[in-house]
């Protein structure tokens, strides 16, 4: 048997529509069908060629939501038909000093979906099961996809955040757009900054409860306690130091960014804290999916056909997207 997969053989060219075998799943893998795969930042960065060492030719994308097709052997506690989410962090070493001490998102040496593991551009994927997680059969699988990152790591962003009240969001799109929603639920009060004239986006952010959204080039109305960037921007990173209060946090929430460039260092004084985040655990998965349903969290999608995912990564990478882009083979 065969599928169909968008596959990247050199960074900073179009993906490939092409025919593959169906994998296999070996010792402790599933093999998931595809139901929609979210298209994220991340997968623009490696294809674009930003982020090194791909594996090649890979199948790019992890916000998978499936279904499991195949059990391989070893695997408990997952049944064929059963509804699964595939995130990013594909599997970790669980010997490193990273992973025996919680913190498994730091781990010496990882597997990433779409990355250095072939992802959900395609009908079919392998997981490994221990990195897969159980979702309920009732879940839309497009609504869901960009969960699995956008919200993960929205969530783990706004986690180090802390107790801040005032939070100021740069770059409005997959990510800002969910942990908006969770922000609010939880009562804090959000500041959105965009890209300079996107009076869309910013009519989108003040309609998920930002009280004010402006162009990232200006000051909010008032100190922050604490801003969160998304965009791959890094003179934002002197604009959002220069936004929050004394003690204040700054965290960057992407995996790649440009450069940050020289600023004084009064605008670092005052105990303000500049950190980043690193992938996410398996816990931070269960604790948001868990808080999604919760609340619940609304995703705003726009659907593209498998074959269309070059046109996916054009719409992300210029900027005409509201919400989340989704892959459906």
């Amino acid at each position: 048997m065969v599928m169909r997969a968008m596959v990247l053989r050199e960074p900073g060219r179009p993906l490939n529509l092409e025919n593959r075998p169906l994998p296999e799943p070996g010792p402790a893998r599933l093999l998931v069908r595809v139901l929609a795969c979210g298209v994220c930042r991340t997968d623009l960065h490696v294809v674009d060629g930003e982020l090194p060492d791909p594996k090649l030719p890979l199948v790019p994308g992890h916000e998978i939501v499936g279904e499991v097709a195949a059990v391989g052997p070893g695997v408990e506690g997952f049944a064929i038909g059963q509804r699964v989410g595939v995130p990013w962090l594909g599997r970790t070493c669980g010997r490193c000093r990273f992973c025996t001490s919680g913190r498994e998102n730091l781990c010496d040496d990882p597997g990433f979906t779409g990355y250095t593991l072939d992802g959900g551009y395609a009908e079919y994927t392998l997981a490994h099961a221990a990195y897969t997680f159980p979702l309920a059969r009732d879940l839309d699988p497009v609504a869901a996809a960009p969960l699995l990152c956008a919200g993960l790591i929205g969530y783990r962003a706004l986690r180090m955040a802390g107790k801040a009240q005032t939070i100021g969001i740069y770059g409005f799109g997959a990510a800002a757009h969910i942990l908006a929603q969770v922000a609010r639920w939880q009562g804090r009060r959000l500041f959105a900054f965009t890209r300079p004239g996107d009076r869309e986006a910013q009519e989108f952010a003040r309609a998920l409860g930002c009280e004010w959204a402006a162009d990232s080039d200006r000051p909010p109305p008032e100190p922050l306690d604490a801003a969160i960037i998304f965009a791959p921007v890094g003179d934002l990173v002197p604009k959002a130091l220069a936004a929050v209060d004394k003690g204040g946090t700054v965290v960057a929430g992407g995996i790649h960014m440009s450069d940050i460039p020289s600023f004084p260092y009064r605008l670092l004084w005052g105990e303000r804290l500049l950190r980043s985040v690193a992938n996410l655990t398996r816990g931070d998965g269960e604790d948001f999916l868990a808080l999604a349903a919760q609340i619940p969290v609304r995703t705003r999608t726009r659907t593209y056909p498998l074959e269309q995912a070059n046109e996916a990564l054009a719409d992300l990478r210029a900027g005409r997207l509201q919400g989340a882009a989704v892959l459906v083979p």
